[in-house]
């Protein structure tokens, strides 16, 4: 899970420290929190496809670097599973097209005819709690797994949007991702998400031109191959 997301996939987070726990402190009343989960509830009970274009800054701290991925993301729903596609067609502002599809247990990276595949196992459920949030995932599932806090309002990319701190409720993924952040919109949607880790890295997801429910065409969640395509389990 953790190589998956210093991978670029998704999904990062740092440790709680005294600072944060005044934040805590200072949250705002449930009520408001239940307002947004609510807002959640209702994207989520229609949910069947989103997509958006997004640039990902993935920071390391111990050489101290921001690395820049830009591309465009979908989702959908496929029965009971979520199906998620990334497209990056940008890597620190210079063309670098890579392709990650999540579909039937496995993560798969595709790049110059390379595809690597990571079954995630017994924690596919834990990995999906990740990529949902903020995009169709409901407001009450989330409860299930984190717990949650109200950290007030916030403007990102001119919207007002709530801003929410997550804690995992598993001391498992709580051990590599302590602490996330969610902005969540008036639609129920995430449009920014920054995760931590536990070494003082994180990752800054920004997300724009978000479509729910839009037709998205079944070739996207298909892996791209030609005869000189190898695939490489792991």
């Amino acid at each position: 899970m953790k190589h998956l997301v210093r991978g670029g996939l998704f999904f990062a987070v740092i440790a709680v420290s005294a600072g944060f726990a005044q934040q805590l402190e200072s949250a705002a009343p449930n009520a408001e929190l239940e307002k947004v989960l609510s807002r959640m509830d209702v994207l989520a009970a229609n949910f069947r496809s989103a997509k958006a274009d997004f640039a990902w800054d993935q920071y390391q701290r111990v050489v101290d670097t921001v690395e820049t991925q830009k591309g465009k993301i979908y989702f959908r729903r496929a029965g009971k599973e979520i199906q998620m596609a990334a497209e990056i067609h940008e890597y620190n502002g210079k063309a670098e097209p890579k392709y990650v599809l999540f579909a039937d247990d496995k993560v798969s990276v595709c790049q110059s005819n390379v595809i690597n595949e990571y079954p995630v196992g017994k924690n596919k459920e834990e990995f999906e709690s990740f990529l949902v949030l903020g995009f169709g995932g409901s407001g009450q599932a989330m409860l299930k797994a984190f717990d949650v806090s109200y950290q007030g309002q916030e403007k990102i990319g001119g919207e007002q949007t709530a801003k929410l701190n997550l804690v995992p409720k598993s001391e498992k993924v709580r051990s590599n991702f302590p602490h996330i952040t969610l902005w969540i919109n008036d639609r129920g949607i995430s449009v920014q998400q920054q995760l931590f880790s536990g070494q003082g890295d994180y990752r800054l997801a920004k997300y724009s031109n978000i479509e729910i429910n839009d037709k998205i065409p079944d070739s996207v969640f298909k892996l791209k191959t030609n005869g000189k395509t190898q695939i490489q389990p792991h």
